[in-house]
């Protein structure tokens, strides 16, 4: 699905909706009967891919709210600007959306780094930045009293996966004793400094704590050392292609069956659990959304997405869908599409997105549901949406 393009404008109406990623030409409508609502996302690059996941669905979010009759009779036009995932080509498209297509609402990136980077410039213009799909705790640590009060965010942060892991392993398995087996990365070490913030809250200790580099392979003498010190889990936030490996290493040592995977690292996938099974039993993953979840609107948006595209929904599409579909209640909710009675809507707002209830705390962070998978029988078994709170320092 890779597509290389440098600007492009789209109006999606009651009865036009883009599927094509390229240049567009203007359809004229009244100004004062549209909302503008821009899309930073990369979409060329490397992660051209989740640009394009994330356009489709903004695009299929902002062609039902227009079928229907838009928001308060508003409809809504789309403005589509490149990131190509770096800071300084997403700080030059968010410019372009605020002062060439005067956009007053923007969602975007995928990139934590480009987001953090747009914060500054929504900030000084007074534009709402909605974020979709960055998950790194700084952008919400410095949103809202932390200062940005233009920047919102309705998708966990890793901080918040770290919690929600750590929370079920000790609440829902009981496990009090783990070590930490994660690869060596802003990621990696951040997940494990959150998970270490709050697992006293749960009477849990870390017995052992090591790092691995991208493209190692032998984990043995770490694993020996996890035998040997009685850990029940371990608590591992990796990269996709290494999970397959420890997994096998933890076969060979004897510990499958004495200690549990939780964390990230792609644990529910067929190839992960295919490479050793026995090791992978019980394994705990959290996920902001799965085309699996089993809720009526859930199941809905898949269907509608894949008959559209022809293909099914990956994550960064559900959450820019349900991201347009968030923003048009704050709008319908504040009455209008100004700005800063938008904005005060957002940080009120009691919004049910297909996952669960959904409300903003004081950071302007969602408070949304994680939903939680266990590998049980050699499937993916998933166990519940669940949700816990951020504690912030103090400011």
């Amino acid at each position: 699905m890779t597509r290389t393009i440098t600007r492009r404008f789209l109006l999606v109406s009651a009865a036009v909706v883009s599927t094509t990623i390229g240049a567009g030409s203007m359809t004229t409508v009244n100004a004062a009967e549209t909302i503008k609502l821009g899309i930073v996302a990369p979409m060329s690059g490397p992660n051209a891919r989740y640009g394009g996941f994330s356009m489709h669905g903004a695009e299929l979010a902002v062609k039902d709210i227009n079928d229907a009759g838009g928001i308060n009779g508003m409809k809504i036009e789309l403005f589509n600007a490149d990131s190509q995932g770096t800071p300084v080509e997403g700080v030059s498209a968010t410019r372009r959306l605020i002062d060439q297509d005067e956009v007053s609402f923007i969602i975007g990136d995928v990139s934590s780094s480009v987001t953090l980077a747009m914060q500054p410039v929504a900030e000084d213009a007074e534009v709402l930045l909605l974020n979709a799909a960055s998950s790194n705790p700084k952008i919400t640590y410095q949103a809202g009293v932390g200062g940005f009060k233009w920047t919102y965010r309705n998708y966990p942060t890793d901080e918040n996966r770290a919690l929600v892991v750590a929370k079920y392993a000790a609440e829902q398995r009981g496990f009090t004793k783990f070590a930490v087996l994660s690869v060596d990365s802003d990621y990696g070490r951040s997940a494990v400094t959150f998970t270490k913030k709050y697992l006293p809250d749960f009477k849990g200790e870390i017995l052992s704590e090591d790092y691995y580099k991208e493209g190692e392979v032998d984990f043995r003498s770490v694993l020996a050392k996890i035998r040997d010190n009685g850990a029940q889990a371990i608590i591992m936030y990796g990269l996709a292609d290494t999970t397959p490996i420890i997994a096998r290493q933890i076969l060979e040592l004897g510990l499958a069956g004495k200690v549990t995977l939780i964390g990230n690292g792609e644990f529910n996938t067929e190839k992960t659990i295919k490479a050793a099974p026995k090791a992978m039993e019980g394994a705990i993953e959290a996920a902001a959304w799965l085309p699996q979840y089993d809720s009526p609107a859930s199941k809905a948006f898949v269907e509608k997405f894949t008959a559209a595209y022809n293909e099914a929904p990956n994550n960064h599409a559900y959450v820019h869908w349900d991201t347009v579909n968030l923003l048009a209640q704050a709008i319908k909710e504040a009455g209008s599409a100004d700005k800063e009675a938008v904005r005060e809507a957002l940080s009120k707002i009691k919004y049910k997105s297909p996952v669960g209830d959904v409300t903003f705390d004081d950071h302007n962070q969602a408070r949304l549901p994680m939903i939680l998978l266990q590998i049980e029988n050699g499937k993916p078994s998933i166990k519940g949406a669940y949700t816990a709170e951020i504690q912030y320092p103090a400011n």
